[in-house]
């Protein structure tokens, strides 16, 4: 096996460890905490979090993956870096406090203010575990930050549920995010112990600014470009319907976050010693598009089609509203998680220009879909819809700029996806045309033989197409 596949397979399996394990603690946080508040409650943390996104966005400045790409940081280099980073996180929290009033007379709701307010706190906690962070992802110490990111889960996780279960209301949300922030930098900086500096040496900063300015930027144009929507919602449309809609949002990004999330951390610090090799990154990257290709194109329909018992099962009958929305949104998760990588091969690519050029575009589309189905249609049914079209727009120009960008022929990447694409279409009629025997009523029993069905179809149309032989490959070993 050569040093580039060991490193991102060992890196990928720490990370899967963590991330599914992560599933299994979120999806019963969740679970409880839906049962305990009400849309409303999670339509206003909703609100607040995303913008706190945006802070956070402000705090990174594109720092932490130029840490990951630069290999001539010295320990000095770093240290300022950390002062820097303590000292910004301390204005925008200061900032996001003072802003708690206006947010909560634009949205005219009071109990912003005080959400708001108290979030203020993650905001520096995440600004100051930005160096140590990128620190273990630079150093490839997989197994590390997947054991950190998994404590933290469960032990926020803890907090909320006896939270909300005494009383604490949408205050139990808030709970979460800054229990989280805390284990997780204290974790850091204890194993890290870097130097704070109260004067800052900006020459540090400038070694990694041509790199970071065009990834913030990226990070900028992308954060407006996926959280416009819940903006929009929760300002013209009501917190309810934006409880519903980011309820099935999460639901759906679940997925995305726990397969391409499981990679794209390994794939900047083990891809980045090919940045001189454009023609080999775009090889070993496209075997990593393949598999990712089988496994999107038909997690995509069973989601559709196991939409109705995914919402009732974990968030109770009350969120039957987030059934549809979530059911067009699933549509867009496998191009979700073939595109989610691409960010990771700009950055090995050292072209993070190129990445700003892209998430224009990508915004451009969102921004777009989002206002013409608010203004014309006002439900979030309809934005939707504007999502699903938008990420179709998107993902064709992301991977075109992209194997341009690695001179790479496209024809070869379209190769590549027509037999998973067909493998999904495929599954995608089976289920229609046999949904009257699905049709169950226990829930549990439902989904468990919707998957078993997608997951034999699934099996056996890639035995059929040759590119992954699982016969011979139990075969050997059994030997």
């Amino acid at each position: 096996m050569s040093s580039i596949k060991r490193e991102l397979v060992s890196g990928v399996f720490y990370i899967a460890i963590a991330k599914y394990s992560g599933i299994i603690v979120q999806l019963i946080v969740t679970a409880i905490l839906a049962r305990l508040l009400t849309p409303a409650d999670f339509g206003i943390v909703a609100i607040a979090t995303v913008i706190i996104a945006f802070f956070n966005i402000l705090s990174d400045i594109g720092i932490g993956p130029a840490i990951i790409q630069n290999k001539e940081l010295t320990q000095y280099d770093l240290a300022h870096i950390f002062s820097f980073t303590v000292y910004l996180g301390l204005i925008l929290s200061i900032i996001f406090f003072l802003c708690s009033w206006p947010i909560a007379f634009y949205y005219h709701n009071t109990i912003l203010i005080y959400v708001c307010q108290l979030l203020s706190l993650p905001i520096f906690f995440n600004c100051l575990k930005i160096v140590p962070q990128n620190i273990q992802y630079k150093n490839k110490r997989f197994r590390f930050t997947a054991f950190v990111t998994l404590i933290a889960q469960i032990i926020a996780g803890i907090f909320s549920v006896l939270g909300a279960y005494y009383g604490m209301g949408l205050y139990a949300l808030v709970l979460s995010q800054i229990v989280s922030s805390f284990i997780i930098i204290c974790i850091y900086y204890y194993y890290e112990k870097l130097h704070f500096y109260f004067k800052v040496d900006f020459a540090s900063f400038k070694k990694i600014m041509s790199f970071s300015v065009f990834q913030f930027l990226f990070n900028l144009i992308n954060y407006f470009s996926r959280n416009l929507d819940k903006l929009l919602i929760g300002r013209f449309i009501g917190m309810s319907p934006l409880g519903y809609y980011d309820k099935s949002y999460r639901l759906m990004l679940l997925p995305l976050q726990n397969i391409t999330f499981v990679i794209t951390p390994v794939m900047q610090p083990v891809f980045s010693s090919l940045q001189n090799d454009l023609y080999d990154l775009a090889e070993k990257y496209k075997k990593v598009l393949q598999l990712l290709a089988y496994i999107s194109f038909p997690l995509s329909v069973l989601l559709f089609f196991s939409s109705k018992e995914l919402i009732l099962l974990f968030f109770g009958n009350q969120w039957e509203g987030a059934i549809i929305p979530f059911q067009i949104l699933s549509l867009t998760v496998s191009m979700q998680i073939l595109t989610s990588t691409t960010g990771a091969i700009y950055q090995s690519a050292d072209a993070t220009k190129q990445l700003f050029i892209s998430g224009c575009w990508c915004a451009l589309f969102m921004i777009i879909s989002f206002i013409i189905s608010i203004t014309f249609f006002g439900n979030i049914t309809a934005v939707a819809y504007g999502y699903l079209i938008a990420q179709i727009a998107n993902t064709i120009q992301c991977f075109y700029l992209l194997f341009r960008t690695l001179r790479y022929p496209i024809i070869k990447i379209l190769k590549l996806l027509i037999k998973p694409c067909l493998i999904g279409l495929f599954l995608f009629a089976a289920f229609y045309f046999l949904s009257p025997f699905f049709f169950i009523n226990d829930m549990f029993l439902s989904l468990f033989v919707k998957l078993l069905f997608a997951f034999m179809i699934t099996i056996l149309l890639i035995q059929i197409s040759g590119d992954f032989d699982f016969i011979k490959y139990l075969k050997r070993k059994r030997k």
